[in-house]
């Protein structure tokens, strides 16, 4: 299993980012926004907690930047029929601290924001794991990103789906790291409207 990996960022994508350890190996690994929002740049040597998910139709190896949100992403794999992409969205669109809050508390509203997650998804997802997240520390959670959560929710209130949002969130922060939100939303804006179609 790979737990870990520390390397040099070599490519830093809305699609994945890449890390190449020191024996010249590259590992490609999906991060939350709020990951990739912290993240330095191309050509900084970076520590990843990693969690691969073994499937008929591939491996994915997924990166975390804290234990505590790795063990949150594991925890939410557990609930039925959520698999790592919408886990992925999940915390991308609400943060880890978010997240385990609106199990706990039984917000169906803050979950349903989510694309995919609809109420007896939300339903079923508090029934299933709202005991396995009772006794996290909210303090060991990494805090809420800059602008890019705010901004993904912002561009999904436009009626963008959730994969679109965060891939034009995403592409607007390699450009503007430090951005706060209504600049992100500006640029993800042109970018998807720029795309064929629109919101949803």
């Amino acid at each position: 299993m790979i737990a870990s990996l520390t390397g040099v960022l070599v490519e830093k994508s809305p699609e994945a980012v890449v890390v190449e350890t020191s024996g010249g190996v590259g590992y490609a690994m999906v991060v939350p926004l709020g990951v990739f929002e912290r993240l330095p740049g191309v050509g900084s040597r970076v520590t990843l907690q990693t969690e691969l998910v073994v499937r008929e139709d591939g491996w994915l190896l997924f990166g975390f930047d804290s234990g505590s949100e790795r063990t949150i992403f594991q925890r939410l794999l557990g609930a039925s029929g959520f698999g790592p992409r919408l886990a992925i969205a999940l915390l991308s669109a609400l943060g880890p601290a978010r997240t385990v809050r609106a199990i706990r508390e039984k917000d169906f509203v803050a979950l349903s924001t989510v694309s995919g997650i609809g109420r007896k998804k939300a339903e079923r997802l508090v029934l299933e794991l709202q005991d396995r997240f009772s006794e996290m520390p909210l303090d060991s959670i990494p805090a809420p990103s800059r602008g890019g959560s705010a901004a993904v929710r912002a561009l999904e209130a436009l009626g963008y789906s959730s994969p679109a949002a965060e891939d034009a969130v995403r592409s607007s922060l390699e450009h503007d790291p430090g951005g706060e939100t209504a600049a992100l939303v500006r640029s993800a804006l042109k970018k998807l409207t720029g795309q064929k179609g629109g919101p949803a």
